[in-house]
């Protein structure tokens, strides 16, 4: 039987319906824009909503496949399904794309998550608690265009959260902070005003900080195993091993992700911007404009430090983040014309292989 995928095409007469299976994946018209009812019918939408070490899991209208390695595409994404060569199924432009820089010493781009709506980004009112990965994760969310909250777990835990909300908001003054028991029908009634049908929300941190406790206390059970926290570092331990997307019974999308130990920004210049808003305003005010804010005379950026406006460790973050972020960008667009040149030398090889074989 041909599917009706008339209600998700442009330009369709809008009535008052209960949500799809599509819409509540998080289907829209920013992805339906892009399409046509003949690709609709040929290859029908999917998302991804699990990424496995065999490969991608995606959903979609009584679809539920796995496409093997080897397609460029994360969790969160649509494509248009093709069921008789999966692997060449069409990625749709995506409205976010969480990314950094794979871990290790090899030049390669990880792609986290497209899609996303909401990223809550998670610490807890612990030793875990660290400004300059928070400054990191935000800058991460601004570059995606992503509104970011962060949460701070545990707060049951320590006689007084407030210090650690003061320092989480000393960073950016855009951006809303809560403190919270993970546990509970506490995080459904703080989340509640962004956990909509169709959207979708992502929690990121480092490992233990409460994202899957985060996740079953939305989903309402134990969907996902966790551990307690090991008293003597204060951290926890849960056994997330991979990105996946949980649907909340009648609301939203939500992405739980395993611990990122290493978190390397590039082509996160805007993001970094946009976090440390306060220097590059003072940095505008500098008599030069090729001002290294370190002994020229007049800088403003300076003059915020002796005059206790500006911490001089924000700023020596703000120049190693940038500095990595510079050095990231370079060395992954080097690492991409390289494989364009190598991929060009084998078709070369290639064609004239078979001009001999003629």
């Amino acid at each position: 039987m041909v599917r009706d995928y008339s209600a998700f095409v442009p330009g369709a007469v809008a009535t008052k319906r209960e949500p799809t299976a599509l819409q509540q994946l998080g289907w829209s018209p920013v992805f339906a824009q892009q399409i046509d009812a003949g690709e609709l019918t040929e290859t029908p939408p999917v998302r991804v909503v699990a990424a496995h070490r065999n490969g991608l899991q995606v959903i979609g209208d009584n679809i539920d496949e796995t496409i093997l390695p080897g397609l460029e595409a994360t969790v969160g994404d649509w494509m248009l399904f093709n069921a008789a060569r999966p692997r060449s199924s069409r990625v749709l432009e995506r409205k976010s794309l969480i990314k950094r820089r794979a871990p290790g010493t090899d030049r390669q781009l990880q792609l986290i998550a497209a899609n996303i709506d909401t990223v809550f980004i998670v610490s807890s009112c612990n030793q875990d608690f660290n400004i300059a990965r928070l400054e990191r994760y935000l800058a991460l969310a601004f570059d995606a265009g992503i509104e970011p909250v962060v949460l701070l777990t545990k707060a049951d835990l320590v006689d007084d959260p407030q210090p650690y909300l003061e320092a989480a908001r000393s960073v950016s003054a855009w951006v809303l902070v809560v403190a919270l028991d993970a546990r509970g029908e506490e995080p459904g009634a703080a989340l509640a005003d962004r956990c909509h049908p169709g959207q979708t929300l992502a929690f990121l941190g480092s490992s233990g900080v409460g994202k899957s406790t985060l996740t079953n206390a939305l989903l309402g059970e134990q969907a996902i195993t966790t551990q307690g926290i090991r008293e003597h570092e204060a951290q926890g331990r849960h056994t997330t091993t991979r990105r996946e997307l949980h649907q909340i019974p009648g609301g939203c999308l939500v992405l739980d992700t395993p611990g990122m130990r290493e978190l390397q920004l590039t082509g996160a210049a805007s993001g970094i911007a946009d976090v440390f808003e306060d220097i590059d305003a003072l940095a505008d005010q500098c008599p030069f404009s090729d001002c290294r804010h370190d002994t020229e005379p007049g800088c403003a950026v300076q003059k915020a430090i002796a005059d206790g406006q500006l911490d001089p460790a924000r700023l020596a973050r703000w120049r190693k983040l940038r500095a990595e972020d510079a050095f990231n960008s370079t060395s992954l667009a080097e690492r991409r014309e390289k494989d364009r040149a190598f991929g060009k030398l084998v078709r070369s090889v290639m064609k004239e292989k078979s001009v001999r074989k003629r």
